[in-house]
């Protein structure tokens, strides 16, 4: 087993993040281009990570790796580029990873433009079968792939792309969501869940297939209307199926402040009060809330210090997230080493938080959940745009500049606090035509509404790009 990086892989993993960095510290930049803030340095064991215990007893690592990030040829992510992946960085990061106490790696056929499960599996082949765990799902989200026939297709070949011969851990993907037919036409949370898993019979195939020992633990990813969510942990109480596990999305805003953040979302502290309930094992999805919680506000960023200097802005969040006891792992997608090395840090082992501390990050959490920010996680499932409008880094750009109080009216008397405000707003548009082309700025939105439906989130992405668009044209007017 690889321990450490070559040097080689180290420079050319590491070299991405440090442009990234660097371009950050520039000003308000899009959020593509701020995934290597905040990290602390120090050493990285190897033998202290937490471990907890699943439903058969096995010992699974406290933190997962989300494989939707890897590197592409050019160091960037692969979620965002329609590159090859660098396997070698791949292999690297996956034998660090492991060396260094993580055993379980999450995938899905989507993944890094459909690239992931076959890049994993050509790096978990090289380690022993009892060394990991690997975790994927049934991502049948087109109505070409709602029959029984094309289903089961895509599950087989899964294991083929990961060359294993069973899954630990397999999921019903993004439950909760809504989806068109073959007709174009939407249906609702319940409809797109029946079509993609009960009128087919895939459930009961799936669970036909963890009888078989084919899958060792089934469960669902969960996005969305919570009647859904609550109506498959109905199923499990009236004793028609089990759910060995459930992946849903925790942070510390989220918690208690998801839906004021968006009307449709369902606190975490309820997801996780349910399953708990019923001694489900919790998988976590977006601990940093799709890195905003990694690029807070001064006054955030200025608590979280006072208490403890050496720590990562992100690291506080990846504590939360793993501060309840059924959390069983906390998924974090690392495409740079460093990130890597600072969740292995946290969790190595993990310190849970005090009653103070979650007192401050209540208050951060607070203070985050009444900025007027869209909750965006970059998913990317709205893409792409049929007009090819960048939504992600619009709303990540927006997202940024605004907790940085770049986003602002002239709402005071002093005149230097005006000139300050008229410098931010220069910075807002100097910085959009940089993160952002101008053919794909939100002034291109026509409001088809192709992607309101495949966001996660519900959010209602064209009346955000129109509010951004108004802003901007406000802000060209002041200048």
């Amino acid at each position: 087993m690889v321990k450490e990086l070559s040097r080689r892989q180290f420079l050319k993993v590491a070299g991405a993040a440090s442009v990234a960095g660097a371009a950050a510290m520039a000003g308000c930049k899009s959020g593509n281009e701020t995934k290597a803030e905040g990290v602390a340095l120090g050493e990285v064991p190897e033998d202290k990570m937490t471990m907890r215990e699943n439903l058969h007893g096995e010992q699974v690592s406290l933190l997962g790796y989300g494989c939707m990030r890897f590197p592409t040829i050019s160091g960037e992510s692969g979620r965002e580029q329609d590159q090859e992946l660098d396997q070698d960085a791949v292999n690297s990061l996956v034998d660090y990873a492991i060396g260094h106490g993580v055993n379980l790696f999450d995938t899905a056929p989507p993944y890094c433009k459909g690239r992931s499960e076959h890049s994993v599996g050509i790096a978990l082949s090289r380690h022993k079968r009892d060394e990991y765990f690997v975790s994927t799902k049934l991502s049948n989200f087109s109505p070409s792939t709602w029959s029984r026939e094309e289903s089961i297709k895509m599950y087989h070949n899964s294991m083929k792309e990961l060359q294993v011969d069973y899954l630990d851990y397999y999921m019903l993907h993004s439950i909760g969501g809504t989806r068109r037919d073959e007709k174009g036409v939407e249906l609702d949370p319940m409809q797109t869940l029946n079509r993609r898993f009960f009128d087919n019979g895939m459930l009961d195939y799936l669970c036909e297939e963890r009888e078989k020992g084919h899958i060792h633990n089934l469960g669902f990813s969960y996005h969305g209307d919570i009647r859904v969510f609550d109506y498959l942990l109905k199923l499990q109480d009236e004793g028609k199926y089990h759910w060995d596990h459930v992946l849903i999305q925790h942070n510390y805003v989220d918690w208690n402040h998801s839906k004021l953040i968006n009307e449709s979302n369902t606190n975490s502290s309820y997801l996780y009060g349910e399953l708990a309930k019923r001694n489900i094992p919790v998988f976590v999805m977006e601990p940093l809330l799709g890195g905003q919680l990694a690029n807070l506000n001064d006054h955030a960023v200025d608590l979280l210090k006072q208490r403890d200097p050496q720590a990562s802005i992100a690291s506080w969040a990846f504590r939360f997230a793993g501060n309840q006891p059924r959390i069983l792992t906390v998924l974090s997608g690392m495409t740079y080493v460093e990130h890597l090395q600072d969740n292995i840090r946290t969790y190595s082992p993990h310190k849970p938080l005090t009653d103070e501390e979650l007192r401050m990050l209540e208050e951060i959490a607070d203070v985050f959940a009444n900025f007027k920010t869209i909750p965006c996680t970059d998913c990317k499932y709205c893409m792409p745009c049929p007009y090819g409008i960048d939504i992600p880094t619009i709303f990540a750009h927006y997202n940024k500049c605004l907790n940085e109080g770049h986003v602002m009216n002239d709402i005071g008397t002093d005149s230097e606090e005006k000139r300050q405000f008229r410098r931010a707003r220069r910075a807002f548009l100097v910085d959009y035509d940089r993160a952002v082309p101008s053919f794909r700025q939100a002034d291109h939105c026509i409001g088809c509404n192709h992607c309101v439906s495949e966001c996660p989130q519900g959010i209602n992405i064209p009346e955000q790009m129109q509010r951004i668009n108004d802003y901007v044209e406000s802000l060209k007017l002041s200048m």
